[in-house]
């Protein structure tokens, strides 16, 4: 699989995103974006298989389970680590980080190669 070195700004810009999205700035329409760059399939397939993607999925899990609530020692983890977030905030965090993921396989869908038309005679 080819390296793609341009894609990495749009990592630092994802990295930056999060940190905004807990201070409660969630400004960042991942779809769009990627439709303005024209980004290549491979580079989103890459993305959703990287460390960055999965690192989005665990705090989405983790932020869906502090909502949540509990009393094991798990959820009291999760309270100790964003306690200082309302669950409303959180909520609203939860729901934009699971939508940049959710934006990079729908942009995957939308760049799947096109099937041809076989001609009849």
């Amino acid at each position: 699989m080819k390296k793609v070195d341009d894609f990495e700004t749009v990592y630092d810009m994802l990295e930056h995103a999060i940190e905004y999205a807990f201070e409660g700035k969630m400004q960042l329409k991942f779809y769009e974006f990627l439709k303005y760059r024209k980004t290549k399939k491979v580079e989103v397939d890459a993305f959703l298989q990287s460390s960055t993607a999965t690192e989005i999925g665990e705090a989405v899990l983790e932020l869906k389970e502090y909502i949540k609530g509990g009393s094991d020692n798990n959820h009291k983890q999760l309270r100790e680590a964003y306690g200082h977030i309302p669950k409303p905030k959180a909520r609203k965090i939860q729901a934009y980080l699971a939508g940049i993921l959710e934006d990079a396989m729908r942009y995957r869908h939308d760049k799947r190669p096109g099937r041809r038309k076989k001609n009849s005679k």
